[in-house]
């Protein structure tokens, strides 16, 4: 009972942040917890009657979500709070509790094999180290300015490497939705890129004014990313061209969702994605149409973050 009760009020520690940020923007926490809650079964019913995809974007929600706790120095700092074992233990219950809402619904819609991939991946998530000591560089496609991307690339090359490998498979036994799937995959992995806030003085050397800036780095976003997902698609437009619609349509997603990861980075500069932020992002992948109000919203906020560096 000792041995939990650090990780007890951690959670606890968690629980009292997140009302004091729902409070900050002016929202009771009980009134928002209901509309999440509300919400999320809105958008849940309204995706699986949709969309023959739903059970993978819900996937690609939960592990996106997961992903951003085991950024590298929140764990590093963690461990040194808790120790290793206390830490595993912790990062497991984090993992289960973003991933519940979304493992019930895949229950509920008898996706099970989605619902047994999502169980899988959050427990290696939480206690597989994916770094590793090897002193090997990986060659990338890109320069060196998006950073974010030749950084990005060499830690997650094997995922893009597995996308390919089951968009193949997808050619192969004629699945368009596994190609979906690997599309969606290299998306969900480049968001990942924009987790980490840079330094402070990477923002101001550059003579930009903020919206000028934020273009640029949109820019860069699409085009690098359309490296990595071009050959997705062209093979999947090759083979099944009767369904180019849909894959236009959620290529046009995908990138919409990178404009708003890379804007909500900013929106937040130079402090890492608030928990409201982290909500309102996983509201946009249950109900894709938000993102026409949230990132103009998101663009004036990050402006407003990065005037203070830039002029």
């Amino acid at each position: 009972m000792a041995a939990a009760q650090p990780v007890k009020e951690y959670f606890q520690l968690q629980y009292r942040m997140m009302n004091r940020q729902f409070q900050d923007l002016g929202i009771q926490p009980v009134l928002a917890y209901l509309f999440l809650f509300v919400g999320f079964v809105a958008v849940s019913t309204y995706l699986f009657y949709k969309t023959e995809l739903a059970q993978y974007i819900y996937l690609l929600s939960a592990v996106s979500l997961i992903s951003g706790l085991s950024e590298t120095r929140r764990n590093d700092f963690l461990k040194l709070c808790f120790g290793d074992g206390k830490l595993k233990r912790l990062r497991l219950a984090e993992n289960f509790i973003v991933a519940f809402p979304f493992l019930l619904v895949l229950l509920l819609k008898v996706q099970l094999l989605s619902a047994l991939t999502l169980t899988v991946i959050a427990a290696l998530f939480a206690v597989v180290n994916f770094r590793t000591s090897i002193n090997l560089v990986i060659p990338t496609p890109f320069y060196r300015k998006p950073f974010e991307f030749t950084t990005g690339f060499r830690n997650t090359f094997y995922l893009i490497f597995i996308a390919y490998a089951l968009t193949i498979i997808a050619v192969a036994v004629g699945n368009f939705n596994l190609g979906m799937f690997a599309l969606l995959l290299v998306f969900a992995v480049t968001l990942t890129y924009y987790t980490q806030p840079e330094h402070q003085y990477y923002v101001w050397m550059h003579n930009l004014s903020p919206k000028m800036f934020l273009f640029r780095k949109i820019k860069t976003a699409v085009l690098h990313s359309a490296y990595l997902v071009l050959p997705i698609a062209i093979t999947l437009g090759i083979y099944s061209p009767e369904s180019i619609d849909v894959l236009l349509l959620f290529l046009l997603m995908g990138w919409a969702f990178l404009v708003c990861r890379v804007i909500i980075k900013y929106a937040a500069y130079p402090d890492t994605l608030t928990i409201p932020q982290g909500i309102l992002l996983a509201l946009c992948f249950g109900f894709p149409p938000l993102l026409l109000a949230v990132i103009p919203y998101l663009f004036s906020k990050s402006e407003n973050r990065l005037s203070n560096l830039l002029k």
